[in-house]
């Protein structure tokens, strides 16, 4: 068997090191984006250097007043940081009353398999030797949940605060040139990027290394109570997407319909009263949603390559260097990013418009490439050359470089994804301009293309993932599916830092707008944020293809925990069970699209109500009453959240418990099957029928300016297909990736209690 070439020393000095370097990595890029100020009162002589850090914000070719347009900037920047964190309060309020009564029941459940009782049991795997007791695991699985959710949410407030501190500061920056601004945008995503990759890893680690001064030689125990990390990062991440979502649609929505569709007036006019909510919303949608989703998927694809390799040649020889294999791929992914990273802020300046997206796809590419390096290498140091993984009751015997290739699959397929996604959301590509050619006769034709482009948008990517899973699983079993997602995941920096410059850039656009910028710097924000509109995407790709692989690995520890011989779709235990749970994804979206369509009911009502009773609004000799459409917003989305997040929390609790392990495991697997689906297809209709209304408000071509200008009938139906599209691409279709991952890790956790007391009503007939 042999042992893994790195000691058990340098692997406890290695994971934490690495974790380090990136938290510090990304305060360096806050302190670079600081250096943007947002007071006018500068006497400094006009020095260049490179990156523009000391040039002197004068437009003098446009002639405004500096002071001014800082000064407003800086007013509207506080604005929306005010209303993204008392949003995010209320809603942790709620949150955290969730977390802790979840916590009690994960307690009370676990503890009760056997009986609260302190004596030690014999191992679930292996019954000759002895484990901790079940209540250690009730009680460790319950330390572990509270800090998966502490840090999930910590990740997803940090991330919020970082874009709302550099927001202002890119538009200040668009007014020197679209790389200033680019670069400021981009390393406040790879601020966020950067710490929460380091965070997520750092604490996995020390509590790794807690929990083994209580479990010893345990490690089936300690693994098992790991599992509860995942479950806590996903089960905010859910709360997260969805509020947040809510929040984001229903004021988006609103601004739309009738700013741009009723009064004619541009997209983030201060005369809007929905324009703060509709930034704020940004924010907190796709910012503190989206960090502790993809937290969550890097938790729980950790979690379940643990507690297979717990019961594998790892775990059963104590060879803990092996055993911390996917912290390793962490550590190395972060390095790895830090120097993709580089590409993009240092060695590279971007002076046109049309190099920006060519620059964040070279971001994935060099993270990929590198990556692909890093992995080999901790492959060949941090396992030994052959090893056996746990197989359904049966021990497989696997080669180091079969695992490699498990890693790499993973990876490469996340690329391949996020390229695919690339071709059908940017507008640089034909499906997309095919799209804003049928706005020629009106919005009902402009749908029709949106959701077959959608439905077609799936086929590549669902390839991809069925290679990478029959590939991996072919290998390496379950722990080769678990390691495959971390492969995707392992360039989460970078891939955070893409995604979080979106919003950023989005944000700057409308701050230039509300504080009467010119319209070359509108133009410039356009540019930046039509960009991260696809990036976006690709994120979001990359988080529904991590999350089918993770919830197949979490499945699969779970049907090995709660002792399943075989999965047989021909017993009607399981079959009902997958059709309810091919089911849910769609009950999940109904809920979350028909909260989005209430609250921006409510949100087109009352910014009607302002337009029509405000005197001087549409003159502009008014203010509009900013503070009521955020709370109509924060109220939706509180209220709104709940229903879907119960749905997903109690199915598998009702199920396990009333219909037992069998039928859960049809449940998890329908619900995987046509989750994945829903998810990449809404994501890309609601990504292709943004990108469309952006194609022709640019128009940047001659087939554009056709189309164009904006006010014209095709524009106006290229922005109600974006209004249909925003619930689909921000609300349904990433909470989905969350629906079936959590579901899996929240089996998983639970499975001894309904391996021991479930299925209560076939007990009874």
């Amino acid at each position: 068997m042999g042992a893994a070439v790195l000691s058990e020393l340098a692997t406890e000095i290695v994971i934490p090191v690495c974790a380090v370097i990136g938290i510090a990595f990304s305060l360096i890029q806050w302190l670079m984006v600081s250096r943007v100020k947002l007071t006018p009162e500068r006497n400094a002589s006009p020095n260049t250097k490179k990156n523009g850090f000391g040039d002197y914000l004068i437009e003098e070719e446009e002639g405004i007043n500096d002071h001014g347009v800082v000064t407003k900037c800086a007013e509207i920047q506080n604005a929306i940081s005010e209303g993204a964190t008392s949003f995010l309060f209320t809603e942790y309020q709620y949150v955290g009353i969730f977390m802790i009564a979840f916590a009690i029941l994960i307690f009370v459940f676990l503890g009760s398999v056997e009986g609260f009782s302190t004596k030690n049991q014999p191992c679930t795997y292996d019954k000759e030797k002895m484990c901790k007791p079940a209540l250690a695991t009730a009680i460790f699985s319950t330390v572990s949940f509270l800090l998966g959710a502490v840090t999930s949410v910590v990740s997803g407030f940090l991330g919020m605060k970082i874009a709302t501190y550099a927001n202002a500061r890119t538009t200040l920056e668009a007014r020197k040139g679209v790389g200033k601004a680019f670069i400021v945008a981009f390393r406040s995503g790879a601020v966020m990027g950067f710490l929460l990759a380091a965070n997520g890893l750092l604490v996995l680690y020390i509590a790794i290394n807690l929990f083994k001064l209580y479990y010893g030689d345990d490690w089936e125990g300690l693994f098992e109570a790991i599992t509860g990390y995942g479950l806590g990062g996903s089960s905010m991440a859910l709360f997260g997407r969805v509020g947040g979502g809510i929040y984001t649609k229903a004021a988006d929505v609103g601004a739309d319909l009738v700013g741009k569709v009723e009064r004619n007036i541009p997209e983030d006019d201060p005369r809007n009263p929905a324009v703060i909510a509709d930034n704020v919303g940004d924010n907190v949608g796709d910012i503190a949603g989206m960090g502790s989703d993809l937290f969550g998927s890097y938790a729980e694809s950790s979690c379940a390559a643990l507690v297979v390799a717990s019961i594998s040649s790892f775990g059963v020889n104590h060879d803990f260097t092996a055993m911390l294999y996917p912290l390793l791929i962490s550590s190395v992914g972060i390095l790895v990013c830090l120097i993709t990273t580089l590409f993009a802020t240092d060695f590279f300046e971007i002076k046109a418009v049309k190099e920006i997206e060519p620059a964040l796809k070279k971001q994935l590419i060099i993270s990929t490439v590198l990556m692909t390096v890093g992995i080999a290498l901790v492959t060949w140091i941090g396992v030994p050359s052959s090893f056996t993984i746990f197989n359904f009751g049966a021990q497989k015997a696997v080669k180091n470089w079969q695992l490699f290739l498990c890693v790499g699959v993973g990876l490469w397929a996340g690329l391949i994804i996020g390229f695919v996604t690339e071709y059908y959301t940017s507008n640089a590509y034909s499906p997309v301009q095919d799209v804003a050619d049928s706005c020629r006769t009106g919005a009902a034709t402009n749908v029709i293309f949106g959701l077959a482009l959608g439905y077609k948008s799936v086929i590549i990517p669902i390839f991809a993932i069925a290679i990478s899973i029959f590939v991996s699983f072919s290998f390496a079993a379950m722990y080769g599916i678990a390691v495959a997602a971390l492969g995707m995941l392992s360039t989460i920096a970078t891939g955070l830092a893409i995604d979080a410059y979106g919003p950023i850039s989005d944000n700057a656009g409308g701050i230039a707008e509300m504080a009467g910028m010119s319209h070359r710097i509108r133009e410039r924000t356009d540019a930046l944020d039509a960009a991260g509109n696809t990036t976006a995407a690709i994120g979001k790709g990359f988080a529904i293809g991590s999350a089918a692989l993770v919830s197949l690995a979490l499945f699969g520890a779970f049907v090995s925990r709660a002792a399943i011989s075989t999965v047989d779709v021909l017993t009607p235990k399981v079959f009902i069970g997958l059709l309810v749970g091919a089911m849910l994804p769609y009950w999940f979206s109904a809920m979350t699209m028909k909260s989005v369509g209430s609250a921006a009911l409510k949100m087109v009502e009352e910014v009607r109500r302002q337009f029509n009773t405000i005197p001087g609004l549409m003159e502009g000799h008014a203010k509009p009453d900013y503070a009521t459409c955020v709370k109509i917003s924060t109220d939706a989305s509180i209220k709104e959240m709940i229903p879907p997040g119960a749905l997903v929390m109690l199915t598998p609790l009702i199920v396990g418990i009333f219909f037992g392990v069998e039928t859960l495991a049809g449940v998890l697997a329908g619900a995987l099957v046509s989750g994945v689906q829903i998810a990449i297809s809404a994501s890309n209709t609601g990504g292709a029928w943004d990108n469309a209304k952006k194609y022709i408000e640019a128009g940047a071509s001659e087939h554009a300016r056709t189309l164009g200008p904006k006010g014209s009938d095709p524009h106006k139906a290229a922005v109600i297909g974006d209004t249909v599209g925003d619930p689909l691409k921000d609300t349904s279709g990433p909470s989905l990736n969350i629906l079936i991952k959590l579901m899996a890790v929240e089996s998983l956790v639970f499975a001894p209690f309904f391996a021991t007391h479930g299925g209560l009503l076939f007990k009874i007939f």
